[in-house]
């Protein structure tokens, strides 16, 4: 049967390569998204830095992260303006949660930020010192 110039075949052959292309579009996406994916660190292999219990802070503060691997950490305060006030710590850390402690009364009140920085990561959280 004939509908204005077109066959049943004809439709369903256009369907048929429309679907095709569609999908050899689809295979090719996410060819392209695993080709982007490589080089890609595992999440384990990252430090995970744990905000302050209490903010404003005052006195001693204790710093809390966890590492799934053996991570070299160094664990720095920065100014407001991201600039280095002072390293706190710079050593090897075994698998599992740690506490780095810090005499805020070292520093003047304020807004700073602690950094954590391993070889795979640099994670920043902001914190305010009230003494």
């Amino acid at each position: 049967m004939i509908l204005m110039g077109f066959s049943y075949a004809k439709i369903g052959v256009g369907i048929l390569l429309v679907s095709l292309a569609v999908l050899i579009l689809v295979i090719a996406y996410r060819k392209f998204l695993a080709f982007l994916a490589k080089g890609e660190i595992p999440p384990d292999k990252y430090c995970v830095l744990n905000s302050l219990e209490v903010n404003p802070a005052k006195g001693e503060i204790e710093f809390y992260f966890t590492n799934e691997e053996p991570s070299f950490v160094h664990f720095e305060i920065l100014n407001n303006d991201y600039t280095l006030n002072q390293e706190i710590s710079a050593k090897e850390h075994k698998i599992g949660g740690h506490i780095i402690r810090f005499d805020s009364t070292k520093i003047i009140n304020g807004e700073y930020f602690f950094q954590l920085r391993t070889e795979n990561q640099k994670t920043i959280k902001k914190f305010d010192v009230l003494n």
